[in-house]
């Protein structure tokens, strides 16, 4: 059986060293982000579960716009999000204009994602705090909402063979991209 670091006598330490050794790794500087991550209307329990389970391990805050299309004592949800639900950093609103009225965000820090969108979110400059907004798993964003931020909608490029990309899998694309160059930092 293979030795789980290549070679016999080489440890997690001395591997990273020899990683950093070869490749020129440098560990980036970590560098405080603050990350909001808003659903707006979501439908499926697990795909918020998912979602607030990413938001844990970077550190941001879930918002969840009502309507709800379910409840979030759901097992759905509780499921989805394992035992890390309970400390998922999280905020229910009735509304998107009680969210914006408590955030008071700059639009340089919104983010609106819509497959409708003409500028891909590989575009995005992260900045220290970032608000990113998703719309239900089968509506996407109400066009109020998008009708009020026109300069701040991105699309995730996909293939024509799909209409969407799974919510949970979309937001995970969207927060990891927004702290591009930035360290979260690594629990295990």
């Amino acid at each position: 059986m293979p030795h789980p670091f290549g070679q016999a006598g080489l440890n997690r330490k001395n591997y990273r060293q020899l990683r950093k050794e070869k490749t020129g790794y440098k560990k980036m500087k970590r560098v405080s982000a603050e990350r909001h991550i808003v659903l707006v209307h979501p439908e499926i329990p697990w795909n918020t579960g998912c979602v607030g389970r990413s938001c844990l391990g970077v550190g941001a805050t879930l918002h969840l716009v009502e309507p709800l299309g379910f409840s979030l004592s759901a097992k759905e949800v509780k499921r989805a999000g394992l035992d890390y639900w309970p400390r998922v950093s999280l905020k229910v609103w009735p509304d998107f204009a009680s969210f914006m009225d408590y955030m008071k965000p700059v639009q340089e820090e919104l983010l609106f994602f819509s497959k409708t969108a003409s500028r891909t979110f590989r575009e995005i400059t992260p900045l220290d705090r970032m608000i990113l907004v998703f719309g239900s798993e089968s509506k996407g964003l109400p066009p109020d909402i998008l009708a009020s931020f026109t300069g701040q909608h991105v699309h995730i490029p996909i293939h024509d063979s799909i209409r969407s990309l799974n919510l949970s899998t979309a937001v995970g694309i969207g927060l990891f991209e927004s702290l591009r160059g930035r360290d979260p930092g690594h629990g295990w």
